[in-house]
């Protein structure tokens, strides 16, 4: 009797290890190139391939839930929904008061995405072309106008030059005045009438102060602009038009610093409207962004300045889940396999 009972009990525990065994985890992510996408209906991305050489390891059976937004992957942690969460979650001390964490998985930052049009130098034509310029162009060209004209009135019964009617007198004695300030005149031209010579000087010796005029107004033009569209730091952020994930580090990080910008919903949205010209700059992950800025932002967007704000990207996990320390130690052997390593060359090259 008591060895059928010990048989009985034997099989009922072989049965429930085998189904407990057979059960499919729960895995909640959202789309986050290049650590979570799906391409061709197939589950994909750094964090993905990691998932999969877990589960692997472990033996696990899991079914994925992708949601449209960062938040909601989190709250399906918290709630119960899923067993596990994995993307770009940054390991933080505010989502570790409602959630645990594996070791990271990965270590990134943050750093800030700008149109591919604002980098660099300052272009010579936008500067030739600003409004500013214009406007003192067109005073040099009055006074010269102004000034050639004088000279015709007091020289053209004088000097030969100058002896032509007032129609046909305009463009001779503007283009007598502009070589006089810029070659000093000419020898045969040389004003005859007192009043002619003295404002014959007077126009030499301005001529250095328009020549300076037009030197500075061009420097302090592209000066100006070089201040107006450099972004290196997030010191030059204020008074822009700034955008990040809402909820996300890089959210909390401005926040801090009293930064104005717009909070989206998701990646897409937000990305679309850089593209649309709507946004200076973006402040996210930096992994994720250049990803976007050397694939489908090629030559939209480009990376400026350093990393900031390291952080480590981690596995979610409900709090208490016994799951942690599997992966955990899951997570070393893939390291010590060479696996880790694999996949992250895989994504992201050589590792620095």
């Amino acid at each position: 009797m008591l060895r059928r009972l010990y048989i009985i009990l034997s099989l009922i525990a072989c049965l429930v290890a085998t189904a407990g065994s057979a059960q499919e985890l729960g895995v909640s992510t959202v789309t986050r190139p290049p650590f979570s996408m799906l391409k061709d209906d197939d589950q994909t991305g750094f964090s993905m391939d990691l998932m999969a050489a877990l589960a692997e390891d472990l033996g696990w059976t899991y079914g994925v839930q992708r949601y449209d937004q960062f938040t909601d992957m989190l709250n399906a942690v918290t709630d119960g929904t899923a067993d596990l969460a994995i993307a770009n979650i940054s390991i933080t001390a505010q989502r570790e008061t409602l959630m645990d964490f594996s070791q990271p998985i990965f270590e990134s930052g943050l750093q800030i995405m700008i149109p591919a049009d604002k980098q660099g130098a300052p272009s010579l034509m936008r500067a030739l072309m600003s409004r500013e310029l214009f406007v003192a162009i067109g005073i040099a060209f009055g006074l010269l106008l102004t000034g050639g004209m004088l000279m015709w009135y007091f020289e053209r019964r004088s000097q030969p030059y100058f002896d032509r009617n007032l129609n046909d007198a305009w463009f001779p004695s503007f283009w007598w005045a502009l070589n006089l300030v810029v070659n000093g005149g000419f020898e045969e031209r040389v004003p005859r009438t007192s009043f002619g010579k003295i404002f014959g000087v007077v126009l030499v010796v301005s001529s250095l102060f328009v020549v300076s005029v037009f030197t500075a107004r061009i420097t302090s033009v592209m000066t100006v602009e070089a201040i107006t569209n450099s972004v290196s730091s997030v010191n030059d952020l204020y008074g822009r038009r700034v955008a990040t994930i809402q909820g996300s580090t890089a959210a909390t990080f401005l926040d801090r610093r009293d930064l104005n910008y717009t909070a989206y919903d998701g990646l897409g949205p937000m990305l679309a409207d850089f593209e649309a010209g709507s946004l200076d700059a973006v402040v996210f992950d930096a992994p994720i962004l250049s990803y976007y800025t050397s694939h489908e932002g090629t030559g939209v967007g480009v990376m400026t300045g350093a990393v900031f704000l390291r952080e480590n990207y981690g596995i979610a996990f409900p709090t208490g889940s016994p799951l942690v320390e599997e992966v955990n130690q899951a997570l070393l052997t893939l390291r010590e396999n060479g696996t880790y390593d694999t996949i992250y060359r895989k994504w992201f090259g050589t590792r620095n």
